[in-house]
């Protein structure tokens, strides 16, 4: 294959809160047969072709693109991908080719990200790399976060700056299901590691809503441009940004005026729950109240010490039932119990307590519990469906 085949094309990364452009992720590009720009990438995952000539191939694309990078009035990022799996051919750490071309071009280190693709590779020789990088001011970008357990193994190793999370993941978890679970607790993750987000290949509006949802910091994806060869005013898309965080909050506030409804309706229940509670109760009698579409689920008591001291009062199709075998368990040690007995003693008695979405063992049910002080020595917990919320 004649090497001047091979370009680089550049995919802009908007920031959220911004609205601009942050910066340009670097893409190979080659000519089909059709004389149309297509994707290198299946040029670069191919079998057939020694690492040697592939590495080779990535840098006249890399040098291309910091020499267009340099000479353009982009004053934002570059992100550059490379492979893991190269990287265990480099002979000296300490003279790494992505640095000679740096300043070669006399480009402002800050500016470049260095994307860690593909899951093989050296992990400690990785690590090296990485610590020289950013001695010389880059920063670390980790790509298709969540595709399997050696990226959490590589975040823990090399406390990336940035995550991308993977495509595939992430296009599965717009559609709700456990794979959206994943990518809030991968989200989440990467917030307390002090990593910001980039969520990639989005699409769709509302693919931008999820990542919205999920605290993704910065996008990218044909919603959109698709890579192109030139580079665009940083401002170029502020407007459809602005238009779509609007959209985003008038959503959002609806769904969060219709949550705030209901939490209200369940405090009134709980509350005729409690009163009923505080004496003999008649469970035909507690069926009158809506407690079923509320998504009350089911409730039981606890002592002071996290210990449940009744039966649990499961509740469907109109009827309560009781069910006796989790008298003894002790839930102390979950935070709605715990916080609770917090609150407390700092004089705050009137609070409810609500816990996390937890997919309930039993039924399958996605659940939150919660909890309330109902006399001196009992705490009532009430499980409610979280599709309510």
């Amino acid at each position: 294959m004649n090497e001047e085949k091979l370009f680089p094309y550049f995919q802009p990364i908007v920031g959220i809160a911004s609205g601009r452009i942050i910066g340009y992720e670097a893409l190979a590009r080659q000519v089909g047969i059709d004389g149309k720009v297509i994707s290198a990438g299946e040029l670069f995952t191919s079998p057939h072709i020694a690492d040697e000539q592939l590495i080779e191939w990535d840098r006249i694309v890399r040098r291309q693109a910091l020499q267009k990078f340099s000479t353009s009035d982009c004053n934002g990022y570059l992100t550059l991908n490379i492979s893991a799996q190269w990287i265990d051919y480099v002979a000296d750490v300490n003279s790494l080719p992505t640095l000679l071309m740096l300043d070669e071009f006399n480009i402002d280190r800050s500016r470049i990200i260095i994307e860690i693709t593909e899951s093989k590779g050296d992990l400690d020789k990785l690590v090296d790399v990485v610590d020289v990088y950013r001695k010389h001011g880059l920063k670390v970008a980790i790509d298709d976060f969540g595709a399997g357990f050696s990226q959490l193994e590589r975040v823990m190793a090399i406390q990336p700056d940035i995550i991308k999370l993977d495509m595939r993941l992430f296009k599965q978890a717009t559609k709700g299901g456990i794979a959206s679970d994943i990518v809030h607790l991968l989200t989440r993750l990467a917030k307390r590691t002090g990593c910001r987000i980039v969520c990639e290949g989005v699409e769709t509006a509302e693919e931008f809503f999820f990542g919205l949802s999920c605290g993704a910091q910065y996008m990218q994806g044909y919603l959109f441009a698709p890579a192109e060869a030139e580079f665009k005013h940083s401002s170029h898309y502020q407007t459809h940004i602005s238009e779509l965080r609007k959209t985003f909050l008038d959503n959002t506030l609806t769904k969060e005026q219709h949550k705030i409804q209901y939490i209200a309706k369940i405090k009134i229940l709980c509350e005729q729950l409690k009163q009923a509670l505080a004496s003999d109760f008649n469970l035909n009698h507690l069926s009158a109240h809506p407690f079923e579409e509320s998504g009350v689920l089911r409730f039981y008591l606890c002592n002071n010490d996290g210990e449940q001291v009744s039966s649990n009062f499961n509740f469907a199709d109109g009827k309560w039932f009781e069910d006796p075998a989790q008298i003894g368990f002790n839930w102390a040690w979950r935070p709605y119990f715990y916080q609770l007995l917090a609150l407390e003693s700092e004089n705050d008695h009137y609070r409810l307590v609500t816990s996390e979405r937890y997919r309930d063992f039993n039924t399958d049910v996605l659940c939150k519990t919660l909890s309330l002080r109902l006399d001196e020595k009992r705490i009532l917990l009430v499980d409610i469906a979280a599709a309510w919320l």
